[in-house]
């Protein structure tokens, strides 16, 4: 079952030991927005799928980051989010991995759970295949006494 949460209310996710970030609801127009993002459509066509999975995570993460707890400069001062360093905190594997995992994931879950079965177009066995060889020769019944 589907459960929708309809406060769409920011959360915070657990990114590291000590840091963890308040995100915005991963929503549609979230996803859509990204899709669309400079940065990301400026991705070669050649590229590698790892790098579009980055392009697109940092485009993401820059809409999502509300707030943060646990990051700071070079001299240890807390710093505030901003689109450098969050393209910076997501250059850390284990944030970006943690990221994809606590967030991302959650939204394309739903996705591979809906295309878990592909639709037929004109019935229930409208597309499918055989699974079975046909019998060679027809079934006998049981007898009735």
């Amino acid at each position: 079952m589907l459960t929708l949460d309809l406060t769409n209310e920011a959360r915070w996710h657990d990114l590291a030991p000590g840091v963890r970030a308040q995100l915005r609801p991963l929503t549609t127009a979230l996803m859509v927005a990204t899709r669309s993002d400079p940065a990301v459509e400026a991705v070669p066509e050649a590229a590698s799928d790892e790098e579009r999975a980055v392009a697109f995570a940092k485009a993401l993460a820059r809409r999502a980051v509300l707030t943060w707890e646990g990051v700071g400069d070079a001299d240890g001062n807390p710093i505030d989010p901003s689109p450098e360093a969050i393209d910076a905190l997501l250059d850390v594997w284990p944030i970006f991995e943690a990221f994809q995992l606590t967030y991302v994931s959650k939204g394309l879950l739903l996705e591979q759970e809906k295309n878990a079965s592909a639709l037929s177009p004109t019935g229930p066995s409208a597309g499918a295949s055989d699974t079975a060889k046909p019998a060679k020769r027809r079934a006998r019944t049981a007898r009735r006494g």
